[in-house]
């Protein structure tokens, strides 16, 4: 056989035969990834695999992104800024990949959902474990998200644990103060479990940071990094918005949030205030 014929043959090369040993659907286990899609709407509404598709894989990122924000805490507790910024610069992409996949969502439009969104019945990304990990590990933290798993005390442990343990903040601020800058001890010492609140006495601590690049390059950097991810995080919220809001409009969300409302108060969180406010300081007398 050759091209002439109508297809490219395969290399001389190329594996064919993968009797008894790994391949590519083993490796991957995509007899059970592929197998894990079940619309509820009866008959099946063809919409529908979309929008559980869309919610899977958001979550199968959402798994890499507390993956790689726990071994950032992990290295900047060991001194370790070079590989915690390629974690968090791995978060930032996943970040940014799962924005632009709100795209493929927005072509479900009002009239298509409304004819399946009642199956979802009170299922709602509310209820997102791991996306409320990730939060607990920026440091937005509440302890009454627990309420939500108490029926799954897998669910709920891990969740705890991200509660009470410290976030990517405050290993990053606890490496600042092993490099001798003055971080108040009230930060260092400061129940973990809490929402983090802007710490008025750390943007001091900051503006040395950035007005004296070259001797703390590194720590300007991350404090950059941060930044980057805490925008890329904004703008997935603010597609989130923007998408349901042309989905369903101000309707009330399936879990029995608000909805668009609940959604735009999210978008005056922060995670890490003090590198905001720094900048007004910056080149100030």
């Amino acid at each position: 056989m050759s091209i002439e014929e109508g297809y490219r043959p395969l290399e001389p090369g190329v594996r064919t035969d993968f009797s008894g040993t790994l391949d590519y659907a083993g490796y991957l286990d995509l007899d059970t990834l592929l197998s894990a899609q079940h619309p509820l709407s009866d008959p099946p509404h063809p919409d529908e695999l979309l929008f559980v598709i869309q919610h899977q894989t958001t979550e199968l990122w959402l798994k890499l992104m507390v993956h790689e924000l726990v071994g950032a805490r992990g290295f900047l507790d060991a001194d370790d800024l070079a590989r915690a910024r390629k974690s968090l610069a791995r978060v930032k992409h996943i970040l940014r990949t799962i924005t632009e996949q709100w795209s493929v969502l927005a072509t479900l439009t009002p009239s298509e959902y409304a004819e399946f969104r009642d199956v979802l019945g009170p299922a709602s990304g509310f209820q997102s474990v791991q996306y409320r990990a990730v939060e607990f590990l920026l440091g937005n933290k509440n302890p009454q998200m627990l309420k939500v798993f108490a029926g799954d005390p897998a669910a709920h442990e891990f969740l705890e644990d991200a509660l009470t343990g410290h976030t990517v903040y405050d290993a990053f601020l606890r490496l600042v103060a092993r490099r001798g800058l003055p971080v108040p001890a009230a930060v260092l010492e400061r129940d973990v479990s809490k929402p983090w609140v802007e710490q008025p006495g750390l943007v001091e601590v900051f503006r040395q940071v950035y007005e004296d690049t070259s001797r703390y390059w590194d720590l300007y950097e991350t404090s950059e990094d941060l930044v980057d991810l805490e925008d890329a995080f904004q703008l997935w919220r603010f597609r989130h918005l923007r998408t349901v809001q042309r989905t369903i409009g101000y309707k009330t969300g399936t879990g029995g949030s608000s909805g668009v409302s609940f959604l735009r108060r999210a978008l005056d969180l922060t995670f890490f205030p003090e590198l905001i406010t720094v900048r007004t300081e910056i080149g100030m007398p």
